[in-house]
């Protein structure tokens, strides 16, 4: 894969994720009074999902330096 291949699919997959991230993030300010227990591990989740962004941004940055 060239890394114009690999910086288009980052792109892609940052933007979703951002957007997955953002929608789960609401989903959770909107439950109200439930579980807390779920509430939780669905913070965790969308925790790791933000971490996941970040390295999947490094990622993009690294490439593009290599790129000039």
């Amino acid at each position: 894969m060239s890394n114009e291949e690999e910086l288009r699919r980052l792109d892609e997959d940052i933007a979703r994720l951002k957007q997955e991230n953002r929608e789960q993030r609401e989903q959770i300010r909107d439950m109200g009074a439930t579980d807390q227990t779920e509430i939780a591990s669905l913070i965790t989740q969308a925790d790791e999902q933000a971490g996941l962004i970040s390295e999947l941004e490094e990622r993009r940055e690294s490439l593009r330096r290599r790129q000039g």
